[in-house]
């Protein structure tokens, strides 16, 4: 349902954000600059690793930030900084539940705390999750997209995924949360989010993944044949949707609890896996990385490291549609700029650096 609650003063919201140096998570961090360059919304980065470097980086990106040193790991650290803030924006993992139960813990306690002060609404959490959860698990066999269940977001329900996919557990329990009331919800399923960022992190831990796949096998590799097909989002739409979304929930008017689940994805074609896999494998020939160039299906012992997580978001095929953030005003901009299949050689010029 449409949020029944009154607009927030962003200077009164402190955020608490999971992610922050990430890929994504930083590049929200400049989105979330350029929407209140006055810095009025305070930012708790949660980082591992903490470096006055790292600090240094991430308030080069948003100036009211404070680090809070831990991982997704240290349950008690993330209830106590979500109980703190009261917002929270959870970009670091789509299926840690033990840090997702610590959030909405911590924002019940803070939602008990402000249950009877006037001007002061329910805690608010954004959940970055992803489209995997929509895969038909095809095992990289081709079928045709109009054989393919479709899927929009508006009437979406996640008991509509095909059973046992990634992702479903925990969108569940937060959703769950988010129809009682107490806690705002709102989950964000972007597509496979490709291109160069602005942020600490230039490109996609995919890239970095597949590149450890092909060093095992000697070749640029698919799942199964690679047949099947997804969409895309370009990391700046990407991130500007986090932002819509976080802005229609200052603004009281976002969609939450069991109607608060945006698809995030453009409406460019959808591209199969073996022409991507072919354009990196001809790449990695050409600089002399690998032997031989275009793709061909991986063996299983390699496969079998990421296991059937692998297979439905690698494997399977994705037929959705982005309605809900369009309503807010959202469109791929820079999706329409730039295609994955023309970003893909300067993203992996940037990878080969550390092949």
């Amino acid at each position: 349902m449409s949020s029944p609650h009154p607009p927030t003063n962003p200077s009164s919201i402190t955020l608490f954000l999971l992610g922050a140096t990430g890929y994504l998570g930083s590049q929200f961090l400049i989105c979330l600059a350029r929407a209140y360059p006055r810095t009025e919304v305070a930012v708790v980065a949660l980082v591992r690793g903490a470096t006055p470097e790292r600090e240094r980086g991430l308030k080069e990106l948003y100036r009211n930030l404070r680090v809070v040193e831990g991982t997704l790991g240290d349950v008690d650290i993330v209830k106590v900084e979500a109980e703190r803030a009261g917002w929270v924006v959870n970009v670091a993992s789509a299926d840690n539940i033990e840090c997702v139960e610590a959030i909405l813990a911590g924002l019940e306690v803070y939602a008990a705390a402000v249950a009877n002060k006037p001007g002061i609404g329910p805690p608010v959490y954004i959940h970055i999750s992803g489209l995997g959860m929509t895969s038909d698990n095809c095992r990289g066999k081709f079928v045709e997209m109009d054989k393919v269940r479709a899927y929009n977001d508006v009437g979406f329900r996640l008991d509509m995924c095909p059973e046992g996919n990634t992702h479903v557990p925990c969108n569940a329990r937060i959703v769950q949360a988010g129809s009682k009331g107490r806690i705002r919800t709102m989950i964000l399923f972007p597509a496979w989010v490709y291109g160069v960022g602005e942020g600490m992190q230039k490109i996609t831990v995919v890239i970095r993944l597949f590149f450890q796949l092909f060093k095992q096998c000697g070749f640029a590799g698919t799942w199964g044949p690679g047949l099947n097909r997804m969409g895309t989002v370009h990391v700046k739409d990407t991130a500007e949707a986090m932002l819509t979304v976080f802005r229609a929930a200052v603004e009281g008017t976002a969609d939450e609890g069991e109607e608060g689940l945006y698809f995030v994805v453009s409406d460019e074609p959808v591209i199969n896996m073996k022409t991507v896999a072919d354009k990196m494998g001809d790449i990695l020939h050409e600089k002399g990385l690998l032997s031989q160039g275009s793709s061909k299906p991986m063996p299983e012992d390699v496969l079998d490291q990421l296991g059937f997580l692998g297979w439905f978001i690698f494997g399977g095929n994705q037929n959705v549609t982005a309605k809900r953030l369009k309503k807010f005003g959202w469109e791929p901009t820079e999706t329409k700029k730039l295609s994955l299949m023309d970003s893909l050689p300067a993203e992996m010029e940037i990878a080969m650096k550390d092949w």
